[in-house]
């Protein structure tokens, strides 16, 4: 077993790059048979290696038909993203003077959670719903459910970029400060400035997966 997961580790590090380094475009298929037979192994750690990718936002399984690249669109990015500003800090400021302490101890449970997810490296599958999971622990006492509802949708189709900023951007640390500073803003009740913090946090994210994707694109030119 311990033999399988060196060789799936060494296939996962290897495939992200050539994926990041843009020799697959989005939505190329990535057929097992034919990458087990590129590193000389067989497809169990080509599996593996499959299924971490896709834990990082990199590679989409559909169902029937293998897996492959996922497509990564800047303007669909931005657009995701500036969806998620106009109706998290909408809801947000709705929510601040009914948060009680019982709400504020839930956010920071699960706050602690998603640290420890983070700074262990593990978990990178759940690190997009610890994320949700926290933010929406905050706005849930607005009781606007049909805003929670698009929210959630908005979040679950910015899924993979999250998990891409976190861990392509090496901002970890900066996200976990800005969750703590929310939550401190939440307790305050300071609306103004929770909404600010959380309008830089959504953009400046959006703004670190762009830079990732513009420098993929810079290989793929070069390449060319």
């Amino acid at each position: 077993m311990a033999t399988y997961k060196t060789r799936a580790q060494f296939v996962a590090d290897d495939l992200r790059q050539r994926i990041l380094g843009g020799e697959f475009q989005g939505g190329t298929q990535l057929r097992q048979d034919a990458l087990a037979k590129d590193y000389e192994v067989s497809r169990i750690p080509v599996r593996e290696a499959l299924l971490t990718l896709e834990s990082e936002g990199l590679v989409e399984f559909h169902a029937h038909r293998g897996a492959f690249t996922t497509e990564l669109s800047v303007s669909k990015i931005r657009e995701l993203f500036e969806l998620r500003v106009l109706l998290e800090t909408h809801i947000l400021r709705r929510a601040i003077d009914n948060l009680t302490e019982a709400d504020l101890d839930k956010a920071e449970s699960i706050l602690i959670k998603y640290d420890e997810a983070l700074n262990s490296g593990g978990e990178i599958g759940n690190w997009s719903e610890y994320n949700f999971a926290f933010h929406e622990a905050l706005y849930a006492p607005a009781k606007l459910p049909e805003t929670m509802a698009l929210i959630s949708q908005l979040n679950t189709k910015s899924d993979r970029y999250i998990r891409m900023q976190l861990l392509y951007t090496q901002e970890i640390e900066k996200a976990e400060k800005e969750h703590h500073g929310l939550l401190d803003f939440a307790r305050q009740g300071d609306a103004d400035q929770a909404c600010a913090l959380l309008e830089t946090h959504i953009q400046e994210a959006c703004e670190g997966i762009v830079a990732v994707l513009e420098n993929r694109a810079k290989a793929m030119m070069q390449q060319a």
